[in-house]
């Protein structure tokens, strides 16, 4: 598995022998709590050596997808990070926080997927079920998800994490790698297109 969450270099490790007795354990691991509580940036690698595979290992049993579980591994991490605030050992180890954090990201992994696979199924049989009962609800859908595809990449992407993913601007830059005045010039362009795109549809023939 490629460890691809952004650490920071050159920081000092937590390393765990094979040999290590069970309270070398203990001791290390409220050494490692201790340092994320306090925010310390090397924590982060040392949480990621330490818990990577127990993630990676949960996200891969429940997606089935190595993909989709370092895709869940990174994010997971980078969460952790983000929401460092929110962990109180009083209530759980860090462990059990950090699997109820994979959880989370798990389940919404899981309801993107059943989106996504919604809005395949309408655009496979939207022309069949078009003289069904609902069946402008269902021709809007495949146009819609039409237009989206013809707008192409990074347009597509960016509409699809704001849209079906209910991601943040921030969030979006964040993923795309792209500076957030970018990503927002990318939306207001693209709501434009379809706009027009489906007001083009709409006129009567």
């Amino acid at each position: 598995m490629s460890q691809r969450v952004g650490l920071p270099s050159g920081a000092p490790r937590v390393t765990i022998g094979r040999s290590a007795r069970v309270e070398d354990l203990d001791a290390t691991t409220a050494l490692l709590e201790r340092a994320f509580l306090e925010g310390r940036p090397e924590s982060v690698r040392s949480m990621y050596e330490r818990f990577s595979p127990l993630v990676f290992t949960i996200a891969l049993r429940s997606l089935g997808s190595v993909v989709d579980a370092e895709d869940v591994t990174q994010q997971v991490f980078v969460a952790a990070w983000r929401g460092r605030a929110t962990f109180d050992l009083a209530r759980a180890p860090l462990q059990a926080w950090l699997v109820g954090i994979t959880r989370n990201i798990v389940a919404d992994t899981h309801a993107r997927r059943a989106r996504e696979g919604r809005a395949a199924a309408a655009a496979r049989t939207g022309a069949v079920e078009q003289v069904a009962d609902g069946s402008a609800q269902v021709v809007d859908q495949v146009v819609v998800a039409q237009a989206i595809e013809d707008l192409g990449d990074p347009q597509r992407t960016i509409i699809r994490m704001a849209f079906f993913d209910e991601l943040t601007h921030v969030e979006i830059a964040d993923r795309v790698g792209l500076p957030l005045g970018t990503v927002k010039s990318h939306i207001r362009r693209s709501l434009g297109r379809l706009r027009t795109r489906l007001e083009v549809t709409d006129v009567p023939s």
